[in-house]
């Protein structure tokens, strides 16, 4: 009996145990891709931390399908994504484009400031995301979710290493570059990305989305994506998080320019009708 009773409390012990592994391997992912990073191997430690990506998105679907859910699985999946999806990103770019660029001191410069800003608003979004768990609507994410902002950073510099080569090496033409090549861009994307994160831009979430019926078009066009995910990751996977990370600021702005058009409209109609009184 008392065996049986220690089976069952040490299987329960597994299941609960699961979800935090699996939050234990991202983390451990995203800690390879800063020693990759600094010992130069830049186009391997961006795919680990889309490696990073896939587990920190495994965790909370086996805690839910496990029903093992606990405050103790949020704290330490928002502290592996610090590590993750904020300080290896924000280290791979400075290693690959930043080192050198406007320094003030072998150490501060533009460079060093724009990835310590995307870690500390990496920091920020995942600390606001903790206080708003259960209070917003699961619709949307309140600013640009961490693991995207980082795919952002990192797939810019997988694209540059290894994506843009093969492209270029298949049509007969160069299209590749270093990190030094493209030092500004990288600046604004990296700035972006980090600001984005601790915004108030609502991006649609996907989580209430429910599969019942696929029609024939949406078929094809997954079909079309994963060939061309298969065909090269790092640029399909870069244009997903970049469009995606660009989609709330421009609707914000369509739907501000058309409200402006429609009050200048409404104004305009009311004055015509005012003279027609008149």
């Amino acid at each position: 009996m008392n065996n049986k009773k220690i089976a069952g409390n040490l299987s329960k012990n597994a299941i609960y145990i699961l979800p935090n592994l699996f939050t234990t391997a991202s983390l451990m992912t995203g800690f390879s891709s800063i020693l990759l990073a600094l010992e130069g191997r830049f186009a391997q430690a961006a795919v680990l931390i889309f490696v990073s990506m896939v587990l920190d998105g495994m965790d909370g679907r086996v805690a839910r399908m496990t029903n093992t859910q606990s405050s103790f699985g949020e704290q330490y999946d928002s502290l592996a994504d610090v590590i993750a999806f904020g300080a290896a990103p924000a280290i791979l770019v400075y290693m690959w484009s930043f080192q050198g660029l406007g320094e003030v001191s072998k150490v501060i410069g533009i460079g060093w400031f724009a990835s310590f800003v995307y870690l500390a608003c990496a920091a920020l979004r995942l600390a606001r995301f903790n206080v708003q768990i259960g209070s917003v609507d699961k619709r949307y994410f309140v600013g640009l979710p961490s693991p995207t902002a980082a795919a952002i950073v990192a797939g810019a510099v997988w694209a540059g290493e290894v994506g843009l080569k093969k492209l270029g090496a298949a049509i007969g033409t160069d299209l590749s570059y270093t990190g030094h090549d493209v030092t500004g861009l990288m600046v604004i994307i990296t700035l972006y990305a980090g600001l984005m994160m601790v915004s108030n831009f609502l991006f649609y979430s996907f989580k209430t989305v429910a599969i019942k019926r696929v029609r024939f078009t949406t078929l094809i066009i997954v079909v079309l994506y994963a060939g061309m995910l298969i065909a090269s990751p790092s640029i399909v996977l870069f244009l997903t998080a970049f469009l995606y990370g660009i989609s709330s600021p421009i609707y914000w702005f369509y739907r501000r320019h058309i409200r402006k058009k429609r009050f200048l409209a409404l104004i305009k109609a009311r004055g015509e009708r005012n003279k027609k009184n008149d």
